[in-house]
C-alpha cells in the first residue's frame, strides 16, 4: 500500500471516530457543569474527576468484576444465538411449532425480566449460570423473531425458481431462505450484543457475590457513588466494545444474501 493510500485510509480513521470522541467529551463537560453549578454534594453526583480518581484506586477490583460479567454477557450471548437461530429454522420450517411454540415466545417476552431472575437464581443458584440464563433469556427473542422473519421474507422468484428446478425442501432451506435471512439474522445479533448486559447486571443485582452490578449494589450501599459511577460507566464503555465488536464481526452477514 503506497504512502498516499496509508495517509488516506488514516484520514478517513480519523473522521469516522471524530464524532464519538467529540460527543463523550461534551458528554463530560455537561456532566461537571452540572456538578459546579448545582453544588451538589459528591456522595449524590460526584464529577467526572473524582469518579476517574476512584476507578483508578480500584481498578484491579473493577477488572475483576468486570471480567466475571464479561463472561456471563459472552457465554450468554453466544447459548443466545444458537438457540435463537434452531429455533427460528423450526418454526419456520414447521407449521406445528409455530403453532405451538410462538404464542409461548410472545408470552414469555409479556412478563418482567425482574419478575423472572429470582426465579432463575433459585433454579441455577447464585453463581454464573443464573446470569447467564439472564443473559439468553433477555436475548434470545430478539435473535429469534429477527432470523424468522428473514426465513419468512424470501424473495418469491426464488423460490418459484427453486421450484421450478425440482430442488428439495432441505436444499431451498441451506441454499436459499438460510443466506437471503442473514442480514436479518445480523441484525438481530447487534440487538442481542445490546440487551445481553442488562440480562447479566439484572441478575446480579438480584443475587450475586461477583460482578459489575454486584459492585454497584455494594458501593450504593456503602455510600461510595464514586465507586458506583465508576463501576457504571465501566460497564457502559464495556457494551459499546461489545456491540463494536459484534457489529463487525457480523459485517459479513450483512452484506450476504442470495
Amino acid at each position: 500500500m503506497s504512502g498516499g493510500a496509508n495517509a488516506t485510509f488514516a484520514g478517513a480513521g480519523r473522521v469516522k471516530y471524530f464524532p464519538v470522541l467529540a460527543a463523550t467529551l461534551f458528554a463530560l463537560l455537561l456532566w461537571q457543569a452540572v456538578v459546579s453549578l448545582t453544588g451538589l454534594p459528591k456522595f449524590i453526583l460526584p464529577g467526572p474527576i473524582i469518579v476517574a480518581e476512584a476507578w483508578w484506586d480500584n481498578v484491579a477490583i473493577i477488572a475483576e468484576h468486570t471480567l466475571v460479567t464479561a463472561s456471563e454477557v459472552l457465554i450468554g450471548l453466544l447459548i443466545g444465538v444458537i438457540l435463537g437461530v434452531i429455533t427460528a429454522v423450526q418454526l419456520a420450517t414447521s407449521r406445528i411449532a409455530r403453532v405451538l411454540v410462538q404464542p409461548i415466545l410472545v408470552f414469555t417476552q409479556a412478563l418482567p425480566v425482574f419478575a423472572l431472575a429470582p426465579i432463575l437464581t433459585l433454579w441455577f443458584g447464585f453463581g454464573l449460570w443464573s446470569k447467564i440464563a439472564m443473559a439468553v433469556l433477555i436475548i434470545y427473542f430478539p435473535v429469534t423473531a429477527s432470523f424468522f422473519d428473514g426465513l419468512m421474507r424470501t424473495p418469491q422468484g426464488y423460490l418459484d425458481l427453486a421450484r421450478t428446478m425440482q430442488a428439495s425442501p432441505s436444499r431451498i432451506l441451506w441454499h436459499i431462505r438460510i443466506p437471503a435471512a442473514l442480514p436479518s439474522l445480523a441484525s438481530g445479533i447487534r440487538l442481542a450484543a445490546v440487551y445481553a448486559p442488562i440480562g447479566a447486571v439484572i441478575g446480579e443485582w438480584v443475587g450475586a457475590s461477583r460482578g459489575l452490578g454486584y459492585l454497584m449494589l455494594l458501593a450504593n450501599g456503602r455510600a461510595k457513588t464514586d465507586l458506583m459511577f465508576a463501576a457504571m460507566l465501566t460497564l457502559g464503555v464495556f457494551s459499546v466494545l461489545l456491540h463494536l465488536g459484534v457489529r463487525r464481526l457480523t459485517r459479513g452477514l450483512g452484506r450476504h444474501g442470495v
